[in-house]
């Protein structure tokens, strides 16, 4: 059954912010703030649900990664395939800016509200929200902690770290080693850190390695991965022999620091989502690895449950994850450890990115074959 709820249309500021996605009848944002509506409809504002088509409400942290603005655009086009439409807004980072864009789509009377949570604490309130309206919650790729989620869609995070820090000591069974983190806020980093860790610990007690520098970088910002590895340099004295990585953005950061003291590609580096940037850097041979999430398999199956639960059908999870609060059902898919080896046959054969693209900094005569 599609539940009707109070429908406020979006203020004019949002709706000049506004992105349409072509043929989805949808609306997204990018990452700024949202106006509050009025509880008037305005002129520029979206009129009233008029019908019972399902609307699906999307709260993201950001659309300032490459990584989020793909699983946007498949989520908005999956559930438009399936017969709904989507309501996105990004919070830019900022937890309230992020509560008052959900508690925005949940007076609109969204169906199903799916959120990509910037601080996993933080949006706990959010469910709590939406459920007093009758609205069921997807806490999507990020877990929402201490709350009564409904599902959680991710992938195996722990699985991620163990992939990073495996790849990183194929290269480099001994030495010191850096850990840059993500986010301390948001429950993946902590997840990728225990699964690098359940791989790293063994080689720390036998003494094989020594982590010589681990610090968690803010808001997942290149910028502060860069200080963070520029630090670890400093007190090292340039005596370190790998990097793990929480993500491409982290490892952006962390390269950047090592292209300074002349050691990029001399030192194997982590990362994760298979950002354009990191791809082009293990093509070249500065960035060891990656691992990549399909967000077509992810944002896909996001679609599916939220316009299965609109439509008051049950989904089947064949997981749970505990949240601190309660254990969450939940789907984790399975991500892909990828390497110089297997870029053709993992991100370019499935079309994430082109041949050409990923290469493009690299001669010609070292492309693999088409």
């Amino acid at each position: 059954m599609i539940k009707w709820g109070k429908k406020l249309g979006l203020g004019a500021a949002v709706m000049a912010l506004t992105v349409s996605i072509t043929g989805c009848g949808v609306v997204s944002t990018g990452d700024q703030p949202a106006a509050q509506g009025s509880g008037q409809q305005q002129e520029g504002q979206s009129p009233e649900k008029k019908d019972d088509k399902i609307v699906i409400g999307m709260s993201m942290d950001t659309l300032k990664e490459e990584r989020w603005q793909k699983d946007r655009d498949i989520f908005i086009a999956k559930v438009a395939e399936l017969g709904g439409e989507v309501k996105a807004l990004a919070a830019d980072g900022n937890d309230a800016t992020q509560l008052s864009q959900a508690e925005q789509l949940i007076s609109q009377g969204v169906d199903v509200l799916v959120v990509i949570p910037h601080n996993a604490e933080a949006t706990a309130p959010i469910v709590e929200k939406a459920h007093k309206e009758g609205i069921k919650v997807i806490s999507y790729d990020r877990l929402i902690k201490n709350s009564d989620v409904d599902y959680y869609l991710s992938f195996d995070n722990v699985r991620v770290g163990e992939m990073q820090a495996q790849a990183i000591v194929e290269k480099a069974p001994k030495g010191n080693y850096v850990y840059i983190g993500g986010a301390d806020t948001d429950n993946n980093a902590h997840m990728f850190k225990e699964g690098a860790m359940n791989v790293l610990k063994p080689l720390v007690d036998k003494g094989d390695i020594k982590i010589v520098y681990d610090q968690f970088s803010k808001d997942w910002k290149p910028e502060e991965a860069l200080k963070n590895m520029e630090n670890a340099l400093t007190a090292n004295n340039n005596d370190v022999q790998a990097v793990v990585a929480a993500n491409d953005g982290t490892a952006g950061g962390a390269i950047q620091a090592l292209t300074a003291q002349g050691l990029a590609g001399k030192i194997p580096v982590s990362g994760q989502d298979a950002d354009l940037a990191a791809v082009q850097r293990i093509a070249e041979g500065t960035q060891t690895m990656t691992v990549y999430k399909p967000i077509t398999a992810i944002a896909s199956k996001a679609a599916e449950m939220a316009v299965a639960l609109a439509r008051g059908e049950t989904v089947q999870a064949d997981k749970k994850v505990n949240n601190g609060k309660i254990d969450v059902p939940s789907i984790l898919l399975d991500p892909i450890a990828v390497t110089k080896d297997n870029l053709a046959d993992t991100v370019i054969k499935d079309g994430f990115h082109k041949l050409e693209d990923v290469y493009k900094n690299v001669p010609q005569d070292q492309w693999p074959k088409k």
